[in-house]
């Protein structure tokens, strides 16, 4: 792979990738990669989203469990289309 990746995601169950790049910006063509068993695949990008945060794999709706790392880390309070910002403004932790 000579180009390097926008977006690492953890397990093939999850429905959001972290971004691993600076200034990723609304419209790019990412290349996402799957650490799990190493495959790839392309996605765009709906918004201008930071380094570290998260984006939706597919499209989710309020209420929707949100799976990183092949695990439950919260809920969606707010929609987020496939390519979009996940973050405090639409998922929250079902701790409180």
């Amino acid at each position: 792979m000579s180009q390097k990746p926008h977006l690492l995601v953890h397990d093939t169950a999850d429905n959001v990738g972290v971004v691993v790049v600076e200034g990723l910006s609304a419209g790019t063509d990412m290349l996402c990669v799957v650490t799990h068993d190493n495959s790839d695949f392309r996605l765009t990008a709906k918004a201008d989203i930071p380094i570290g945060h998260k984006v939706a794999l597919k499209d989710l709706t309020e209420g929707d469990t949100v799976i990183k790392y092949g695990e439950d880390i919260g809920r969606m309070v707010g929609p987020a289309e496939t390519g979009g910002h996940v973050h405090t403004h639409n998922c929250k932790t079902k701790r409180w």
